[in-house]
C-alpha cells in the first residue's frame, strides 16, 4: 500500500501525474535525522560552524562564510515546498521531495573542491550552493570533455596542449598534418596523401603535444562516461550517472553530481524539467 501513497503524493504535487513508480526504486520516507529538512530545522546564521548544532560537528568548512553560506542555502532548501530536489554537498546525497515526504533518497558523488593549473589557466572543481532549475533531459548522453579535461591528462602526462583546426590543416614537426574530414581527426603525409581517420577513442598525441579536436567532432565526443542518463542544470552543471561506481559517497567530480544507475533513471523518469534543485 505504500508504494500506492508515494504515487497518490507525487500525483497530487501536479509535477510528475501519471507516472508509475517501481518498488524496486523508491526509498524510505523522511529524510536522515541529522538533516532535518521535512521538520524545516533552521540554523542560526550568526553562529559558529562547530557550535551552530550539533548536526553540522562532523563537516569541515574552508573558513566562516563558507559556514555561513552553508547554513542560509541550507535554510532556503528547508523552506522549499511543492516537488523538488535537494542536494547535500556536505552529505554527498540527493533528495527528491514532495512537501514533508521523500520520495527519493541517494547517496551521490559530489565535486571535488581541487584545483587544476595549466599554463595560465586554472580550475577549480566546485559546485555552486544555490538554486537550480532542471533545464532539460538526456538518456545515453554524449560528453564531449571541455577544456580542464585535455590540461588535466596534459599534466599527468608532461604534454604540451595544442588544438586541430576544423577549418585548415595543422602542421606537424615532420610534415605531416592533422585535418578534419567527415567529422573526424585524420592525417596527411607530407605530400598531402590523406593517410586514414586517428582513432575516436584514443588522445591525438604527436611532438610532445595533446592536441584538442574540434567540438562536434567523433573525436571529441564519449559515450559512456555520463551513464545511461543525464539532467541539465546549466552551465556545465549536471546530475548523471556513472561507470565510476566505487566514486558514489565521494567528493570526487569535476563539479557534477554522479548518481548510481537506479537513482538516476528514477530522476529520469520523474522528474519534469522546470524542476527546482536546491544546493547547499
Amino acid at each position: 500500500m505504500r508504494i500506492l501513497r508515494i504515487q497518490q503524493i507525487l500525483k497530487s504535487a501536479g509535477a510528475v501525474a501519471g507516472l508509475a513508480i517501481a518498488p524496486a526504486i523508491v526509498r524510505a520516507q523522511g529524510l536522515e535525522a541529522r538533516t532535518q529538512l521535512s521538520s524545516r530545522a533552521h540554523l542560526s546564521a550568526t553562529s559558529d560552524s562547530s557550535e551552530s548544532d550539533g548536526e553540522t560537528s562532523e563537516y569541515t568548512f574552508k573558513s566562516r562564510s563558507d559556514s555561513l553560506s552553508w547554513v542560509r542555502h541550507r535554510a532556503i532548501a528547508a523552506q522549499a515546498s511543492g516537488f523538488h530536489l535537494v542536494v547535500s554537498l556536505q552529505d554527498r546525497h540527493i533528495w527528491a521531495i514532495v512537501g514533508e515526504d521523500t520520495v527519493l533518497s541517494a547517496p551521490a558523488a559530489v565535486a571535488s573542491g581541487t584545483t587544476l593549473q595549466y599554463g595560465n589557466q586554472t580550475w577549480t572543481f566546485d559546485m555552486p550552493r544555490g538554486v537550480r532549475t532542471v533545464l532539460g533531459k538526456e538518456a545515453d548522453p554524449i560528453w564531449q570533455p571541455p577544456k580542464w579535461l585535455y590540461a588535466e591528462t596534459a599534466e599527468e602526462h608532461g604534454l604540451k596542449l595544442g588544438y586541430v583546426s576544423a577549418s585548415h590543416p595543422t602542421k606537424l614537426s615532420d610534415g605531416r598534418k592533422l585535418v578534419v574530414r567527415d567529422d573526424e581527426v585524420g592525417l596527411l603525409d607530407k605530400d598531402g596523401k590523406y593517410l586514414g581517420a586517428l582513432p575516436t577513442d584514443e588522445h591525438i598525441v604527436f611532438d610532445n603535444t595533446l592536441f584538442i579536436p574540434p567540438l562536434g567532432t567523433k573525436n571529441r565526443k564519449v559515450e559512456g562516461e555520463l551513464g545511461k542518463y543525464r539532467l541539465i542544470l546549466g552551465d556545465g552543471f549536471l546530475l548523471h550517472g556513472t561507470p565510476y561506481k566505487e566514486s558514489i559517497g565521494l567528493a570526487a567530480t569535476h563539479g557534477c553530481v554522479r548518481l548510481r544507475d537506479e537513482d538516476i533513471e528514477w530522476l529520469y523518469e520523474h522528474v519534469p524539467v522546470g524542476t527546482k534543485v536546491y544546493i547547499y
